[in-house]
């Protein structure tokens, strides 16, 4: 009788999803991963073609956890403005991951990026529904978004800056009207930031 299989591929992103939170993205290696479950090395090497196939795995893990529980918290009644402070939130929370994927670029975040831009995409059409802006107008402002949000997340999370609550609602809130008015991005021309997989 073939002897059953005890750790699946589902225990096994789980442990590294766990692990990527705590640790940081840099933590997923074969031999942490293990440790942490408690399970030798050989189900990680049997159910993943490799390190990278178990990050993207997670990093899908992560995208939709953040997509549909982190970052759908309530703050102002505002779902541009509470999506923000929802994410400024997780990123001090979660330092190593944030710092992992954003601040030092160790690891490919496209994933993260796809699904930051298209929620950003959503909120803000929950906020203001009646702008009349086309798709790019919109990815425009989101990225530009964005931009302030990850910035003010990295400030707080180095220990650079320290903002209070009113503080980052009254920055994001110019911010986006500035670029409901300006689409600097559209002056730029190309525009390569946040340039996700999905868009060119």
């Amino acid at each position: 009788m073939a002897r059953r299989k005890e750790i699946g591929r589902d225990k096994i992103i789980d442990v590294a999803y766990k692990l990527a939170i705590k640790d940081g993205l840099e933590s997923l290696t074969a031999r942490n991963i293990a440790k942490a479950g408690q399970f030798s090395t050989q189900p990680i090497y049997l159910d993943f073609s490799n390190m990278d196939d178990l990050r993207a795995k997670v990093l899908d893990r992560i995208s939709e956890k953040l997509r549909h529980e982190t970052l759908q918290k309530h703050y102002t009644g505002k779902p541009l403005i509470d999506l923000d402070l929802a994410y400024i939130e997780f990123a001090e929370q979660h330092a190593k991951f944030f710092q992992a994927l954003f601040v030092f670029g160790k690891f490919g975040n496209g994933i993260i990026t796809d699904m930051l831009i298209s929620l950003g995409e959503e909120k803000f059409k929950e906020q203001y529904p009646n702008t009349g802006f086309d798709e790019k107008r919109i990815n425009h402002i989101v990225i530009a978004n964005w931009i302030s949000t990850i910035g003010m997340a990295s400030l707080l999370v180095n220990k650079i800056a320290t903002f209070n609550q009113q503080q980052i609602v009254s920055v994001v809130e110019a911010q986006i009207k500035d670029a409901m008015v300006n689409d600097h991005l559209e002056e730029m021309g190309e525009n390569p930031l946040f340039k996700t997989s999905g868009k060119k």
